[in-house]
C-alpha cells in the first residue's frame, strides 16, 4: 500500500497516524466502529499524545523511510469464464 493511499481503509494512514484521530475518518472504518469505543478513545487519546511528543515519530521511524507498506491485504481478481 503506497504511503500517499487516499482510500480511507483501516491501515490506508499507516503513515499518517493523525488521520485516524478525526472522528469522520474512523467512522468510514468498520474495523473500528465495530470496536468498543471507550476503548477506541482511550487509544486516540494516547495516539494524540505519542504524537503531540513525538513519540510516535521516534517509536516508527523505520515507516516514516518507506514509501509502501505491506498490510496483508490481498486484492484477487476473478472473471466468469
Amino acid at each position: 500500500m503506497p504511503a500517499a493511499c487516499t482510500d480511507g481503509f483501516l491501515a490506508a494512514y499507516w503513515r499518517r497516524p493523525g488521520e485516524y484521530l478525526d472522528p469522520a475518518v474512523r467512522a468510514a472504518m468498520s474495523g473500528i466502529t465495530l470496536l468498543d469505543q471507550h476503548a477506541v478513545e482511550h487509544a486516540m487519546r494516547r495516539l494524540d499524545r505519542d504524537i503531540e511528543t513525538g513519540e510516535w515519530h521516534e517509536r516508527h521511524h523505520d515507516l516514516l523511510a518507506l514509501d509502501a507498506f505491506d498490510a496483508g491485504y490481498r486484492l484477487v481478481a476473478a472473471r466468469n469464464t
